[in-house]
């Protein structure tokens, strides 16, 4: 195994001993020597200090084109630091314990469990091979993507787009024309088909979280999510089949017939291990600990941990020198990129969420304004989550809809289960659904809209399917999903 595979292998070790020592650190520290943090208030902070932000955007969707297509791969590490130093440095003298604590804060609470459940799904799905002669005709691609939406909502967009991107683009291997599936495979498993339960996609966990009921979603939002899908799927089938017949229209026969098999199933062991200790990390309370003004609970390290175990048990079962992960093409290289370019993203996103969360009183307090009715807040919540994070986004439109009712987050349970019906809570709902959906939804916008777009389309290149440059993808998504989404606002938001 190369040096930079053991690194990412271990990187959920690394990064929880660093953890351990961080609260060491913190129980150590004695508090009459040290002055508390809260964070900078956005109300301070003025519109160019996104301007790293922008920068490592523009530095991911324009450099793979001018440079080298396979910039990320070599250079995304580096890129990514330097931008994150660009805002850090000057952020830090600017602020001192607040910018220490906003910069400790999105890494404690945001990145780390966002990488090591990304790590732990793709260590487990990689496990899992699909054998067998499998051609990828129109009929074949469809039933993988119907199959890929159905169980997004129930082990994450990340874990089914882990356990079937490889199929797909293995099915597809003679295929002329292959760059409409994983577009589409990244519209419908990765984004659209985790509408259903707070396991689908992490903004409906940080709903759950926050007392949103968990089968909520299925009901509120199953409308939604069969409207658009079948219509994806439509033009996903209509478009394959023209591809297909404009390569020749048949499938070329290379004297094999193996039945379809699945190797690996007892990785599914490690899979529900990891969707339980999600699910625990939502129900459990087991106090905090407060590592530098930072609280961290409990449940959530324990959470982080499970999914750690989850993932070496994998690699100790079907070890990433083994036959199995060689026949799945496995590689740690979509996942260290992913790693590292979101590293950075992280960093320098600081200062939009915190001008986001100040409201009104921010440097974007007439967008705020602005948003008045449920179909605002879809394409407000829904553009920014395609260039934020949207599990923030939607917190942060989450909390704007309560405060702009007058409501607190003890209520939302017993808004969201009908239990008050007043005209308030009637209307939350309707503002919640909106959110909702443009978080999920618009995620499919942009490769950095839900991390596992940007895994996939490693995967692909990976595989040496020339993927569209980030604006490339965009016309796609302009093109085919935008028109939907206007759709949807009549149909549902209006």
């Amino acid at each position: 195994m190369k040096k930079g595979s053991i690194s990412i292998a271990f990187l959920p070790l690394c990064i929880l001993l660093v953890f351990a020592g961080s609260v060491g650190l913190a129980f150590a520290a004695d508090d009459a020597h040290g002055e508390h943090h809260g964070g900078v208030s956005g109300e301070k902070l003025p519109i160019w200090s996104i301007i790293p932000f922008v920068g490592i955007l523009l530095s991911i969707a324009i450099l793979p084109v001018v440079w080298d297509s396979h910039f990320l791969h070599h250079h995304g590490g580096k890129m990514s630091a330097a931008w994150a130093l660009v805002f850090a440095i000057p952020y830090l003298i600017a602020f001192r314990g607040d910018a220490f604590y906003d910069i400790l804060h999105i890494y404690l609470i945001d990145y780390i469990p966002f990488i090591m459940l990304l790590w732990g799904l793709f260590t487990v799905a990689g496990g899992v091979l699909v054998r067998g002669t499998l051609r990828g005709t129109p009929m074949v691609n469809t039933l993988l993507l119907l199959i890929g939406t159905a169980i997004a909502s129930w082990v994450g967009t990340t874990g089914a787009s882990m356990l079937l991107i490889r199929p797909l683009i293995r099915a597809n291997a003679y295929r002329k024309n292959k760059v409409h599936l994983i577009v589409f495979f990244i519209f419908l498993v990765s984004n659209i088909g985790g509408s259903l339960t707070p396991l689908g996609d992490p903004p409906l966990f940080l709903g759950f979280l926050h007392g949103v009921p968990f089968f909520w979603t299925t009901t509120a939002l199953f409308p939604h999510m069969l409207f658009i899908s079948v219509i994806l799927i439509v033009i996903f089938f209509a478009l394959d089949t023209f591809m297909f017949k404009r390569e020749g229209g048949e499938v070329p026969d290379d004297g094999t017939s193996e039945r379809i098999r699945v190797e690996g199933l007892f990785n599914l062991i490690f899979l529900a291990g990891i969707v339980v200790a999600v699910l625990m990390s939502g129900t459990l309370k087991l106090g905090e600990v407060n590592i530098f003004g930072v609280h961290v609970a409990w449940q959530n390290i324990l959470r982080d941990v499970t999914i750690a175990v989850m993932g070496f048990l994998s690699l100790r079962f079907t070890p990433f020198s083994g036959k199995l992960r060689q026949d799945n093409e496995f590689s740690w290289a979509p996942i260290e990129e992913v790693a590292k370019v979101f590293a950075g993203i992280f960093m320098t996103i600081i200062p939009a969420l915190a001008i986001l969360k100040a409201g009104e009183n921010g440097a974007l307090g007439a967008l705020n304004r602005m948003m008045q009715e449920p179909w605002h807040y879809f394409w407000v919540t829904g553009v920014l989550s395609s260039f934020l994070d949207n599990a923030p986004t939607y917190l942060t439109f989450y909390n704007t809809a309560l405060g702009k009712l007058h409501l607190t987050e003890d209520l939302v349970p017993q808004i969201l289960t009908g239990q008050l019906v007043g005209a308030q809570h009637l209307e939350f709902v309707k503002l919640l659904t909106a959110i909702s959906v443009g978080a999920v939804f618009m995620g499919a916008n942009t490769y950095i809209g839900n991390a596992p777009n940007f895994m996939v389309k490693a995967i692909a290149e990976d595989s040496d399917i020339p993927m569209p440059s980030f604006f490339g993808y965009m016309l796609w998504s302009v093109v085919i999903l935008v028109p939907l989404f206007v759709i949807v606002t009549f149909v549902f938001l209006l």
